[in-house]
C-alpha cells in the first residue's frame, strides 16, 4: 500500500524520463543545467521566504552535516580494512555519504508528508547542495587525476544558485519585504515545476548509466552504508535533537534516499572511479523500490 501510494507514481515519473531518454535522447546536461541553474533558484526561494526562520534550521544542519562526516569516517575505516586504494576510498565516499534528497527525497516528501514534509525537504536539499558542492567536490578531485583546495571548492559553491535563492529567501523573510501577489505568481509557477522536471531528469540521467563494469564488492558495501546504515545514524541522530516528530521521520527518511545523482558528474570529471559510482547510483535507485517503502512502513 505504502509502494502505490507514494513511490508508484514517482517512479511512473521516473519511467517516463527514462524511456523518453532510451527512445528519443535528450541532452541530459543542458536540461539539468536549466534545472538547476534556472529552477531549482526559485524552489528554494519560496520555502526559505514562507518556512518562519527558527531553531529548526540549525538542526537540519547539524543533522546533515554530523550525517556526512559520520558516513565519511565509516567509509575510511571500511577502506582501511579492506585495503581499498585512495581512488576507491574517494569513489565510495561519493556512492555513500551523499544522498539523493533533491529529484527523489522531495517527491518523496511530498507524497508521504505533505507540503510541510516537502518544506523541510528543500531546506534539507539546499544543505545537501552545500555539501556536495564543497566536500563531494573535494573528495572527488582527491581521489581523481586533479588536486583540489579549499579555494576551488569555495568556488564552485558560489556558482550553485540555488544557494542564492535561499539567501534571498531569508533576507526577504526577515526584512519583512513584501512580494507582490502577481509577481508571486510567476514564482509559484516555476518553483511548483521543479520537484517534476528534476524528476523526469533523474530518469534521463538513469537511462545513461552503463552497468557494464560493476565492482561488485564495492559498490555492495557502499549500497549497505547507503541505504542502511546512514537511516540508522539518522535516526540516533534525530534522538539527541528537539525536534518534532515529522521532521525527525523526514530525516530518517531522507537519509535512505539512494545515492546522488551529481555525484556520477564528479566521478566522471574526475576520473574517481566512476564505474563504481554510477553503478551505486543507479542500482539503489532500483534497490530503494525494496528499502524505502520498508522504512516508510516502519515509520508512518
Amino acid at each position: 500500500m505504502i509502494f502505490i501510494q507514494i513511490l508508484l507514481p514517482i517512479f511512473i515519473i521516473f519511467s517516463v524520463g527514462y524511456i523518453g531518454q532510451k527512445k528519443i535522447g535528450f541532452d541530459v546536461r543542458a536540461l539539468s543545467v536549466m534545472a538547476l541553474y534556472l529552477m531549482s533558484p526559485f524552489l528554494s526561494f519560496r520555502t526559505f521566504y514562507q518556512t518562519p526562520l527558527d531553531e529548526k534550521y540549525l538542526y537540519m544542519l547539524f543533522y546533515s552535516v554530523v550525517l556526512c562526516f559520520i558516513l565519511i569516517v565509516w567509509v575510511k575505516a571500511i577502506g582501511r580494512i579492506g585495503k581499498y586504494t585512495h581512488s576507491e576510498k574517494c569513489g565510495t565516499i561519493l556512492a555513500s555519504a551523499f544522498m539523493n534528497n533533491g529529484n527523489y527525497g522531495t517527491p518523496v516528501a511530498l507524497f508521504a508528508f505533505g507540503t510541510i514534509g516537502l518544506d523541510y525537504a528543500v531546506v534539507l536539499m539546499v544543505l545537501q547542495t552545500f555539501l556536495m558542492s564543497t566536500v563531494g567536490l573535494y573528495y572527488a578531485a582527491k581521489g581523481g587525476s586533479g588536486e583540489v583546495g579549499i579555494k576551488k571548492a569555495l568556488k564552485s559553491v558560489l556558482k550553485m544558485p540555488i544557494i542564492y535563492g535561499a539567501i534571498g529567501g531569508l533576507l526577504f523573510q526577515i526584512t519583512n519585504v513584501e512580494i507582490s501577489e502577481y509577481i508571486f505568481v510567476a514564482i509559484d509557477f516555476i518553483a511548483n515545476a521543479t520537484v517534476p522536471t528534476i524528476m523526469i531528469i533523474l530518469g534521463m540521467q538513469l537511462a545513461s548509466i552503463s552497468l557494464k563494469r560493476i565492482p561488485v564488492k564495492k559498490v555492495s558495501i557502499a549500497l549497505t552504508i547507503r541505504l542502511v546504515l546512514s537511516p540508522v545514524i539518522a535516526y540516533a541522530i534525530t534522538l539527541v535533537l528537539p525536534i518534532d516528530e515529522v521532521l525527525a521521520k523526514l530525516m530518517i527518511v531522507m537519509a535512505a534516499m539512494p545515492t546522488a545523482a551529481n555525484t556520477t558528474i564528479y566521478s566522471l570529471q574526475f576520473k574517481t572511479e566512476p564505474d563504481l559510482v554510477s553503478s551505486s547510483t543507479l542500482i539503489s535507485t532500483l534497490l530503494s523500490l525494496i528499502t524505502l517503502p520498508i522504512w516508510l512502513w516502519i515509520l508512518l
